[in-house]
């Protein structure tokens, strides 16, 4: 049986999601975040040594890291499904997708959070406009022109194809639902970029998804 180690608010979300897609059976074991510093629980720790979710187990196995939980679950579960077929530019398409939510789109995503938290932070007040004026730089000098350009990115590669990976909904878009998300929570996503907008409304209408937010428990995004 696989268990889903999962954190309220956090991207194991589209794990429980990619599971209700496969049709698989699977427990959930709750986590919750520490109120006052939003961090998962020490008890992370015992599954895996960093710590964090998402991360699963099947049997003796134990995995971390949304992309290659997902790539295992649809390898080992899929059956084919929500995986375009091996050599198609649909495949390479769905490659680059599953590693580029990490790797590129929640960098800049997660600094925002984090300087964001910075300028309202409890500090002396002689340190606090030293503090506001950094993170103002660095927000305006290199995350929000980096969010801006990975969604004005993400916004044409949209106007191509149906779907992240070719017309043809897959588990990339599942991996690809959390920046998102984080984009229209925190990251200055809106009307103005409507593919965008118009994937976040595609999803939120799949019965699958609603299941697995169900299961999961309220879904908000930290801003």
């Amino acid at each position: 049986m696989i268990t889903v180690h999962h954190l309220n608010n956090s991207r194991s979300q589209r794990v429980l999601w990619l599971l209700e897609e496969l049709g698989v059976e699977y427990e959930i074991k709750r986590y919750q975040r520490d109120a006052a510093t939003m961090l998962a629980p020490p008890e992370l720790r015992a599954v895996h040594p960093l710590g964090k979710s998402p991360v699963i187990t099947d049997g003796d196995l134990t995995i971390a890291e949304s992309g290659a939980i997902i790539e295992y679950l649809v390898e080992k579960y899929g059956k084919g499904r929500l995986v375009p077929p091996a050599g198609t530019p649909e495949k390479l398409r769905y490659t680059y997708w599953l590693h580029f939510a990490e790797g590129s789109a929640m960098l800049p995503l997660v600094m925002k959070l984090i300087f964001g938290r910075l300028e309202t932070a409890p500090m002396p007040f002689f340190v606090k406009p030293i503090a506001k004026g950094i993170a103002g730089k660095v927000k305006a000098g290199f995350i929000d022109p980096n969010i801006k350009a990975h969604l004005d990115y993400m916004e044409a590669e949209l106007g191509k194809t149906s779907w992240f990976a070719g017309n043809e909904f897959t588990a990339a878009d599942i991996q690809m639902s959390f920046p998102i998300e984080a984009a229209n929570a925190r990251g200055g996503l809106d009307a103005n970029r409507p593919k965008l907008m118009a994937f976040l409304e595609r999803i939120h209408a799949m019965p699958l998804y609603k299941r697995g937010i169900e299961k999961g428990g309220p879904f908000a995004l930290m801003r």
